[in-house]
């Protein structure tokens, strides 16, 4: 009766009627910093993710699957609010700075969490939050009933660890903990202090298996990851495993995978035991592509985003294709891959179309994407994606056929590619093809009008600036002082 339901529940959406049905559940689990070609269902042979290969062998395999930013924060922007990121003016990642008003996802955006409540959903993240810590960013704040996990943008895997990872120098020459400050700050449960005894992942992955199990409402819960961003800390016998790659660090970050691998597992266990797995959209994928080298950082070599080319940070491929699947037992009658363009963005579109949700405010920018993996509708949901970074300093427009770019990192030339006869681009046929080039150029000039400058700084430049801030007030403050004469009472 249940897949009755479901069924009835696509095809009124997809034939644009709300029908009475069964609300299906929704787990969002994201990864960070995951190379493409590093989970078994994307062609790995080294690393083993045998439950997400389940997932994805019984589900749908979105082929050109994309986050809408290369990197970290814009990304989960965009994902959580279903519009893309430039829109609202958040192009950066977010610095830990939790007495600041101002540092975080714009409050005149509204997530998924909050489009699904009025909906009747219980909703939840777990794991890293990354849009702001200040009190009116807060997960709670943003419409997530329950939060476990921390506010930064990184944090190590071990309560006892002490992380030396990222510095950032500043004028003064001391290091400073920028984008990934909080690595070692206590766990939050909600507002209050969170337990932290095991190794992280499999504390998210315990908790998560916990809110799925007990919610009697139907439920969205954000599962995300740092795995496996750095730094790269593992159970030492998981690393063992691995002894047959080689690199140490490749070895670490494999394991990194194997333990996310395991903790979904163990979800999706409590899923099957609460007789809620048959009616519950689990996506999976990751916030950008795994880390490369580049400049400055030529010891991050340890992710595969075979056969793209670059990574975390880039607009070639590799930067924002991303490994991506949707696995719905209810709403997938014919498991395999599906080849159109699917976007991060279409996940709050196709949760709060299928929930009911409050379509309320800023139109999603996303595509429900149940008629697509049911059947009802062929084709690609999107004619193109379009990207941005820190109001255009990179950028780049894909349609199904071709793709057209300023790869700002490691270059600076303008380049085009016919992506349905080289979709890993090695060819750069911008001087071939003059009307394409046009034709592209018209369209993402026509998405980019409509959107708004960056509001907020790069972590770096934040931390500079409030530096600078706090040396100016103190020279202030030295100055009134010598000009003050001491207090002389009798």
């Amino acid at each position: 009766m249940k897949r009755i339901c479901t069924a009835l529940l696509v095809f009124a959406f997809s034939a644009g009627v709300l029908i009475a049905a069964e609300k299906p559940n929704f787990l969002v689990i994201v990864a960070d910093d995951l190379g493409y070609a590093d989970v078994g269902f994307t062609g790995s042979k080294e690393i083993f993710t045998p439950r997400l290969d389940e997932l994805a062998k019984n589900g749908m395999i979105f082929e050109n699957g994309y986050v809408t930013h290369p990197y970290c924060g814009p990304s989960r922007a965009g994902l959580i609010t279903g519009r893309y990121q430039a829109r609202f003016g958040m192009e950066i990642n977010p610095t830990y700075s939790p007495y600041d008003l101002y540092m975080g996802l714009p409050l005149t955006e509204k997530t998924f969490a909050e489009r699904l409540k009025p909906a009747g959903y219980r909703t939840g993240i777990i794991g890293k939050w990354h849009l702001g810590a200040a009190q009116p960013y807060h997960p709670n704040s943003r419409g997530f009933d329950y939060f476990y996990g921390f506010l930064s943008g990184g944090h190590d895997y071990f309560p006892d660890s002490v992380t030396t990872a990222f510095p950032l120098l500043l004028p003064n020459g001391n290091p400073h903990y920028s984008a990934n400050e909080g690595c070692y700050l206590p766990l939050m449960r909600n507002n209050n202090a969170g337990e932290f005894n095991e190794y992280l992942t499999t504390a998210l992955s315990r908790d998560a298996a916990k809110f799925v199990a007990e919610s009697t409402a139907p439920f969205c819960l954000y599962l995300a990851y740092n795995a496996p961003h750095g730094p790269l800390q593992a159970p030492k016998e998981t690393i063992e495993k691995y002894g047959h790659i080689k690199d140490k660090n490749r070895r670490t970050y494999a394991a990194m995978i194997d333990e996310m691998d395991r903790g979904i597992g163990m979800i999706v266990d409590a899923l099957k035991k609460s007789g809620k797995l048959e009616n519950t959209l689990i996506f999976f994928l990751s916030d950008n592509g795994g880390v490369t080298p580049k400049k400055g950082h030529e010891n991050e070599n340890w992710s595969n985003n075979g056969p793209f080319r670059k990574g975390k940070g880039s607009m070639l491929e590799g930067g924002s294709h991303v490994p991506f699947i949707l696995h719905w037992p209810d709403g997938i009658k014919k498991p395999g891959k599906f080849s159109g363009l699917v976007s991060s963005l279409d996940i709050a579109a196709t949760a709060v179309a299928l929930a009911g949700g409050d379509t309320s405010g800023e139109a999603l920018e996303g595509v429900n994407l149940a008629p697509y993996v049911s059947g009802a509708k062929k084709g690609s949901p999107h004619d193109a994606l379009y990207w941005r970074v820190q109001d255009g300093v990179s950028w780049c427009v894909r349609t199904p056929t071709a793709k057209y770019l300023l790869e700002n990192w490691g270059g600076t030339d303008t380049q085009l590619y016919d992506m349905k006869n080289d979709p890993y681009e090695t060819t750069n046929i911008i001087d071939k093809a003059p009307e394409k080039r046009a034709e592209l150029a018209r369209m993402w000039n026509e998405w980019n009008s409509k959107n708004t400058a960056n509001v907020l700084l790069q972590a770096g430049d934040y931390q500079k600036k409030r530096l600078q801030m706090y040396e100016e007030l103190y020279q202030q403050q030295l100055k009134k002082a010598e000009k003050t004469q001491p207090t002389v009472i009798q």
